[in-house]
């Protein structure tokens, strides 16, 4: 798997997240979003920053963008699958997957508080 379908996911990612954010009557949804909006950031930049160190500059984005259609939990959902579905063919190395994982865990925080917190 190419390397920029992956950031571009995880970069729309926040940009879905902060758009949820600015629609939710709920301030719990509300307090969420902008919490995994506001980390997720730095934990893209470094992945894409370690990732181009090692294997060169990515250039290769997609140009579509899609809004998200679901629920704030049901689009965190699916963001987590795709992350876990997608890490093993986009690098083996331990140091990106380590990035991966933290990711991943602001996706199960965020996820966590979107289904008991209200």
């Amino acid at each position: 798997m190419a390397c920029g379908p992956f950031l571009l996911t995880l970069m729309h990612s926040q940009t879905n997240a902060h758009i949820l954010h600015l629609q939710t009557n709920s301030y719990a949804e509300h307090q969420a979003l902008g919490a995994y909006y506001e980390a997720v950031d730095e934990l893209i930049d470094s992945f894409a920053e370690a990732h181009q160190g090692k294997y060169g500059i990515e250039r290769d984005y997609p140009e579509e963008y899609y809004l998200p259609e679901a629920s704030p939990l049901q689009y965190m959902i699916g963001l987590l699958e795709y992350v876990t579905t997608n890490r093993a063919d986009l690098t083996q190395d331990s140091e990106l997957q380590n990035i991966i994982d933290e990711i991943v865990s602001l996706i199960d925080s965020t996820i966590y508080k979107l289904r008991f917190l209200k």
